[in-house]
């Protein structure tokens, strides 16, 4: 009979020690610099043989990488630089407007090369980075994300970071900070729970008027309260059914308060940002921010 599957080469079969490798760099990630393990000891043979029998690929000189590890670290561990940026912030699960190439860091004078459409971002960390690191720290993917990115879509980053407890302001504020990470810091509200809100924060901030986030008016909290009586709220893809009939009935509670309401949705402040920005310039001008 036909074997369905090629046999693995009885020479080539990994013993308890070379399982024992595999387990250490799955536990690093998937990728993990073979001098790591070295110190943990596995034996240049064991990572040979293990390399020999295709249970670890050999990504550069001195790491190596499982079986359809992680592409961006192994592009990473192939290039000598650390995942940062806003790459970092998405794995992180924070809010990030856009990311059209990943975004990766490297000390000045560090060798090794450019991950393919890449930007490369040649800055000394604020944390300093263990070598065996292909992420970054929070802290120094922060600061490049305020250099690299428009300040709205900046401070919704940071403030999707310190809202999910990842850092904290005071911790932000104790670091040496250049210039426009310090400009970022003092945007941040811990209270928006959206990178959404947080652009239309940044993007009124001209106006010189009081904004509040997340404030509870009448039992339930509202997105934004402008002065004091004019409520906007911000509808998600999840404004149907049983809560578009609870924002409707809350809407009519606060307007028997005497608030006046705006109600937007994400794809009118994300793709038609003038028309909302229009609608809320002609409220306050009707003093419908003000209390009488």
């Amino acid at each position: 009979m036909i074997p369905t599957t090629p046999a693995v080469c009885p020479s080539l079969a990994l013993s308890a020690r070379g399982h024992a490798l595999v387990a250490s760099v799955a536990a690093a990630g998937g990728v993990a610099r073979a001098s790591r393990l070295r110190a943990e000891g596995h034996s240049p043979h064991h990572i040979a043989r293990a390399v020999a029998a295709g249970a670890l690929e050999r990504v550069r000189r001195d790491w190596v990488a499982l079986p359809g590890a992680d592409a961006e670290l192994v592009s990473a561990a192939r290039a000598g630089v650390v995942l940062s940026c806003i790459s970092l912030a998405r794995r992180l699960g924070l809010w990030v407007a856009t990311e059209d190439r990943c975004h990766v860091a490297a000390d000045p004078g560090a060798a090794g090369g450019k991950p393919e459409r890449a930007a490369v971002h040649w800055a000394r960390p604020v944390v300093p980075r263990e070598p065996d690191a292909l992420v970054d720290r929070i802290e120094n993917a922060l600061l490049l994300v305020a250099a690299c990115q428009p300040v709205a879509a900046a401070v919704a980053v940071w403030d999707s970071a310190v809202h999910r407890r990842l850092i904290t302001v005071a911790e932000l504020s104790r670091l040496r900070l250049p210039p426009a990470a310090r400009s970022v810091l003092a945007r941040v509200d811990p209270l928006s729970e959206s990178g959404l809100e947080t652009l239309f924060r940044t993007a009124l901030r001209w106006l010189r008027l009081r904004i509040l986030t997340q404030v509870f008016i009448g039992g339930h909290r509202v997105d934004f309260l402008i002065g004091d009586r004019l409520v906007v709220q911000i509808d998600g893809g999840h404004h149907v059914g049983a809560q578009r009939a609870s924002d409707v009935a809350h809407d009519a509670a606060l307007t028997l308060m005497g608030y006046h309401v705006l109600r937007f949705t994400y794809t009118q402040i994300v793709d038609d940002w003038p028309a909302v920005q229009d609608a809320i310039q002609r409220a306050v001008a009707q003093g419908l921010h003000l209390s009488r």
